[in-house]
């Protein structure tokens, strides 16, 4: 049976955050606000300043990253996930619910009760996760990017037990 920790990435992580980053968006173009197109063109000090400004954390299982989340201050209360993405291989497997206890664990050690995020219409199965996760819909939506009819919705839960 594999093991999947989970770790945060630095600047100097980079590289490795470009790879995921990469793979999450030409997997699932549906769940992101930003596309593989714009960002594959990102030079190398983009992807240090974003590290450096968000608290990424990656999974591991058997040496190889499996799974990314972001999580960044919204205001004084509130801090967003952002960026989850599972590889195909290790949903199902328990990878998703680290990732989001590590982001809610960072949040809860940072002062933030609240954690925000937007899960795209129709993907059932990342609002189950987070619904186990105590993550509830708060009833806003909005367009995922400008000009297209794709929708997704708030879901917020207090950082904590």
């Amino acid at each position: 049976m594999s093991t999947i920790t989970t770790r945060p990435l630095g600047p100097e992580d980079w590289r490795l955050y470009r790879t995921v980053r990469l793979t999450a968006l030409a997997d699932a173009p549906e769940a992101f606000g930003a596309t593989w197109a714009d960002e594959s063109t990102f030079p190398e000090e983009k992807w240090k300043d974003r590290l450096g400004r968000r608290n990424s954390f990656v999974a591991v299982r058997d040496g190889e990253a499996c799974g990314l989340v972001g999580v960044v201050p919204l205001d004084s209360r509130v801090a967003g996930l952002v960026s989850m993405w599972v590889a195909p291989g290790a949903r199902s497997q328990g990878v998703g619910g680290l990732l989001v206890a590590r982001a809610l664990e960072w949040a809860a050690d940072n002062g933030f009760p609240e954690v925000r995020l937007w899960v795209s219409e129709g993907n059932d199965r990342a609002e189950r996760l987070y619904s186990r996760q105590g993550f509830r819909r708060t009833g806003e939506v909005q367009l995922i990017r400008d000009g297209e009819d794709a929708e997704e919705f708030a879901m917020s839960r207090h950082a904590g037990p």
